[in-house]
């Protein structure tokens, strides 16, 4: 830790207003020290990984950090605000700030050192020291570990601290010989670690555990726990110690796995197989997910692990009391999946549903991707008679091009076919796991036989889904367990599933889809304009997210039928038209008037041509997660535009994807690209515009000026931003 904060890196009289301020101030010391090469650059990467999750913490506390190519060594910036800063924390500002930069590819002894600061963060003790240090040097002292924390009545942290803690005696120790944060051994910091039992007993090594100091007649209740964050430096940490000190006052068993940036240490099976209940505070996938299967789970992100462990442990007691697990691993199952893996990362049931909904679309976009051009391929070899040929079993002719043609169309059109299948399947996966997949996907037939289309999809996977969860909730007999997710649930689940969509919702989900495609069919004049408008302001306004894929969904559900109807496939033009845009504008703005943007940005800037072409929205994110007031709305604006010109001139496009490639496919395709011009051009102007009119930070000079005070990008880097 000594080579990590000095004196110069402390800023104990913190003036900033603002998160952004704050990190830039504290950023400006890191560059001053030649720790980091590129000011901007870093902070863009900064304002990254604070768009994924804030990095606000209850008791006052904000730990902005990244990972970033611009950072020559690992590096933490500690700054103290009388006012207190804004940043997102629920009990609100944060008076003590701590900016940590690791290098893209930081080793794991610097990482373990900055994983032990974050424990160090849920000490009371700690932090109030902090508060009340005089000076930059005293501050550098307590981080470091050189100086133990004083509590009340004078005595030291550590001795006060109860005796279960044994880690933290050991750390005041090992202080005395080297530098590391106290109240965390760093050799443990990246292992499956907590705090040793009370009893004084040996544990093994990389996995100690936080118990009662003598289990009852019948031994405590045993916990294990995995948390994780996108970056792992700060909240796998921390959310680990929290659940620690929670498990310790609940007088429960609890061992932690924090998969952290520095790797892991996996639990013993034995202390997995000996556990009575699981915690996952998580905001990355689980790694290696199954090795938990079977027992009473609590699933939520990782900040709900560091604000209130004590509810996530009574919870995960009283689901264990009901006897409600989760279903056993199958013999020879693999780690999962991403969608199985990454679980109910958040509290709110509308996070969830958004979550289960997007496991299903993508899982259905390569589908529609693939099957889509496939067909839009056949149409232009074979004309759009095409879909009148007989199957290329009875009549394939190898120098023929129809031939070629009504191939790749039959192709494509068993592609689509598993549409609405695909769709049901993986948002019941998305829910339940690995069982939910079959009558998620019976459902999803059922829906395509009973013409319910893509709305009965979503039913039926939601349903599938439902169902499934339901019966894992249900206490059944040991002997009985290990055939539940192989025979049991699917049989049970599917007939269910199968009655509902057959009997009772199949056929007003078909009527209602049925209303749906004849209203998109009516649609005329200043109607169609106005949904292009909307169309092109929702896949601008969070680039790929949630709000865009709703309006992709929607416009592939449209085309995704054998024979689409020109008002589908003129809002598939306007959807991929106005999704091209944010990228395009970026690339162009980046061009025009280049001093606006940083080096990194700059780069990023011609790697946007190609994804704008492409239609990968996408492209734009890294603009607009570094200045989003003023890249999002501009980018709404000219997204808007072009979807309401796309729908103005008639444009029409069979083919889901493929940006300018799949031009020669589009009807009307000159007044196609003049739409997707208009709103680029629109779009860079109001960047432009907006980002010259911008106020610099105090101390800041224009970057790539001559003269520019911003430490140039190290020769020959061409990175992207790093906020994993």
């Amino acid at each position: 830790m000594s080579d990590m904060i000095t004196a110069d890196l402390v800023d104990l009289d913190l003036s900033a207003d603002t998160k952004e301020a704050a990190a830039r101030s504290l950023a400006e010391r890191m560059v001053a020290q030649g720790r980091v090469t590129d000011l901007d650059g870093f902070l863009a990467d900064v304002a990254a990984r604070e768009a994924q999750m804030p990095t606000g913490l209850d008791g006052g506390i904000g730990i902005p950090h990244c990972r970033s190519a611009h950072v020559t060594e690992p590096t933490l910036a500690f700054g103290r605000s009388a006012a207190g800063i804004d940043f997102g924390a629920p009990d609100g500002p944060a008076d003590l700030i701590f900016l940590i930069a690791a290098p893209a590819g930081a080793d794991d002894a610097h990482l373990t050192i900055l994983s032990s600061l974050a424990r160090q963060l849920m000490n009371a003790d700690f932090t109030a020291a902090l508060r009340s240090v005089p000076d930059a040097e005293g501050a550098v002292a307590l981080i470091r570990g050189d100086e133990v924390p004083r509590v009340a009545g004078g005595t030291d942290a550590l001795s006060a601290a109860p005796a279960s803690d044994d880690s933290a005696s050991a750390s005041a120790s090992a202080s005395q010989d080297s530098a590391v944060a106290p109240g965390a051994a760093s050799a443990d910091a990246t292992a499956g670690r907590t705090a040793p039992a009370a009893t004084g007993a040996a544990t093994p090594a990389g996995s100690a555990t936080v118990g009662p100091a003598a289990g009852s007649a019948e031994g405590p209740f045993r916990i294990v726990a995995v948390t994780s964050c996108p970056t792992g430096i700060a909240h796998t940490y921390m959310a680990a110690e929290s659940l620690e000190n929670a498990g310790r006052e609940a007088g429960v068993e609890i061992t932690v796995e924090p998969q952290g940036s520095a790797g892991f240490t996996r639990l013993d099976p034995a202390v997995i197989a000996a556990a009575d209940a699981v915690i996952f505070a998580h905001d990355v996938p689980v790694r290696e997910k199954d090795r938990f299967a079977g027992k009473p789970t609590v699933d939520v992100g990782v900040k709900a692990g560091i604000n209130r462990p004590a509810e996530l442990i009574a919870e995960v007691r009283e689901k264990a009391a009901r006897g409600e697990t989760t279903a056993p691993a199958a013999a020879g199952q693999d780690a999962g999946t991403p969608v199985e893996r990454a679980g109910d990362s958040t509290e709110g049931y509308g996070t969830k549903l958004r979550t289960w909904l997007m496991s299903g679309v993508s899982y259905m976009v390569p589908f529609v991707a693939a099957g889509g051009l496939l067909i839009a391929l056949g149409f232009a070899i074979g004309g759009y008679k095409i879909n009148k040929a007989p199957s290329v079993m009875d009549h394939f002719i190898w120098t023929q091009a129809d031939s070629w043609g009504a191939l790749l169309f039959q192709i494509g059109g068993v592609a689509f076919g598993f549409l609405v299948p695909v769709l049901a399947g993986y948002i019941a996966y998305g829910m339940a796991d690995r069982p939910g997949l079959v009558p998620g996907f019976v459902g999803g037939a059922i829906s395509l036989t009973i013409n319910a289309g893509f709305l009965g999809g979503l039913a039926a996977g939601l349903i599938a889904g439902g169902v499934v969860m339901a019966i894992q909730r249900v206490r059944i007999p040991a002997a009985l367990r290990g055939i539940m997710p192989v025979v049991v649930i699917p049989l049970i689940s599917s007939a269910i599933v199968g009655f509902l969509m057959f009997v009772v919702i199949g056929k007003p989900i078909a009527s209602a889809q049925k209303a749906m495609t004849d209203w998109l069919g009516g649609l005329t004049g200043t109607n169609a304009v106005l949904l292009g408008a909307l169309l092109g302001l929702m896949m601008c306004f969070d680039l790929g997210g949630p709000v865009n894929k709703v309006a992709y969904t929607f416009a592939t559900a449209g085309i995704a039928v054998s024979d689409p109807g020109d008002s589908a496939m003129k809002i598939m033009a306007a959807v991929m038209a106005a999704g091209m845009v944010p990228p395009l504008s970026m690339a162009l703005a980046t061009t025009v008037r280049g001093k606006l943007f940083t080096p990194t940005e700059r780069e990023n800037g011609k790697a946007a041509w190609v994804l704008g072409a492409s239609f990968i929205s996408e492209g734009a994110i890294p603009f607009a997660a570094a200045d989003p007031l003023r890249v999002i709305p501009s980018s709404m604006v000219g997204g808007a535009i072009t979807g309401a010109l796309s729908m103005a001139s008639g444009a029409t496009l069979r083919a889901p994807h493929g940006g300018i490639f799949v031009v020669p496919l589009i009807g009307n395709p000159l007044l196609y690209l003049v739409a997707i011009a208009a709103g680029v051009c629109a779009t860079t102007a109001l960047v432009v515009l907006l980002k010259g009119l911008r106020k610099p930070a105090p101390g800041a000079t224009p970057t790539g000026t001559a003269d520019g005070g911003t430490t140039p990008t190290a020769p020959g880097r061409k990175e992207q931003p790093v906020a994993a």
